[in-house]
């Protein structure tokens, strides 16, 4: 048996006996989120078409998936995919400008030996398709944020009704400051994982720290390491105040 397909096997049986009907819907989840993906970037391929909407649109898509096919939809998940929407819309523009001053979109100088024989000129705006790159980099750690804001404050809503606003976002503000760190730390850790051969790569051929740091591979993930980073941290006020409105003018009705 293939040793994807067995992987494949293996988690879907541990989700399922796990997670039960929910862990099943994750699954499937996860498939479909996977066809998300790649129909965008065969998408990508046509020159008329804009790399940017085309992500946009398909985190769209991704967050609807995630957050209303696994939970259902109710006001937490409503208040979870708003939050995510606006905290996408937000960072778009810092993206842009960050990506277009850095300089990272394209191929690396370690990357450009196996792309000799190839043309390069293939209509595509690369600034754009960087910028997609970390937008959909950025967009799981964003809507995991938001669902882990917008349920524990409901709970504690539900509990105690008498909650004020102000209260009830600092309640989200605090839940989000414990979420913060171990967010970043496994985004930090999922790149060193990733990338070991890289690292290991780099210290065969003799760069120096200089060399590493200023390198166009090092630098472009990096980059959206920290821009998912900055995405989970915004997401939080966002959602922390989003809930809150939301949950205490309900009450009032």
């Amino acid at each position: 048996m293939n040793v994807l397909v067995l992987l494949a096997v293996i988690l879907f049986i541990l989700m399922a006996l796990i997670g039960g009907k929910k862990g099943i819907k994750s699954f499937i989840a996860l498939f479909l989120n996977f066809v998300v993906v790649i129909i965008t970037v065969l998408m990508m391929n046509d020159p008329n078409a804009d790399p940017v909407l085309l992500t946009l649109l398909a985190c769209g898509i991704i967050s609807a998936i995630s957050l209303f096919y696994i939970n259902e939809i109710n006001s937490k998940t409503k208040m979870a995919f708003l939050a995510t929407i606006l905290t996408t819309v937000l960072l778009l523009t810092f993206i842009f400008i960050m990506t277009e001053k850095s300089m990272i979109q394209g191929f690396s100088e370690e990357e450009s030996d196996g792309l000799t024989i190839f043309s390069v000129y293939i209509g595509i705006d690369f600034v754009k398709v960087a910028a997609s790159v970390i937008i959909m980099s950025t967009i799981g750690a964003i809507v995991d944020t938001a669902i882990s804001i917008t349920s524990p404050m409901k709970e504690i809503h539900q509990h105690n009704p008498g909650i004020s606003r102000k209260e009830l976002f600092m309640s989200g503000i605090r839940i989000g400051r414990d979420i913060l760190g171990t967010s970043s730390n496994t985004l930090f850790f999922a790149f060193f994982g990733g990338y070991m051969g890289l690292i290991i790569w780099f210290k065969d051929l003799s760069y120096s720290l200089g060399e590493i740091i200023n390198s166009k591979v090092f630098s472009d993930e990096m980059i959206t390491i920290l821009t998912a980073g900055i995405g989970v941290a915004v997401v939080i006020p966002v959602a922390s105040g989003i809930t809150a409105y939301h949950l205490i003018a309900s009450q009032k009705k």
